[in-house]
């Protein structure tokens, strides 16, 4: 399934970089749960060193993603709209 950038998502994204962080300050720092909105939450993982998210759609279906900083960038920069997500385990 692919799933539509969306401005909830772009808020998440924006936070991310403007706190400047380095991959090491955000492995630190690493929370399953640091970013929580209506249909999104996830948080940095220091095993995957990427951004690890769930996704609820309108039925509370939860899907699985993962980002790295730099998709993270290219998301933002309006490089990429879309992206493939998977269905939970």
């Amino acid at each position: 399934m692919k799933l539509t950038v969306n401005n909830e998502l772009l808020e998440i994204f924006k936070d991310i970089l403007n706190r400047n962080l380095t991959l090491t300050e955000w492995s630190e720092i690493e929370s399953c749960d640091e970013f929580q909105t209506d249909n999104f939450c996830g948080g940095f993982d220091a095993t995957e060193m990427e951004f690890c998210f769930s996704y609820y759609d309108k039925v509370k279906t939860e899907f699985w993603f993962q980002k790295s900083m730099n998709e993270i960038k290219e998301i933002i920069s309006g490089k990429v709209t879309e992206f493939e997500i998977r269905l939970s385990e």
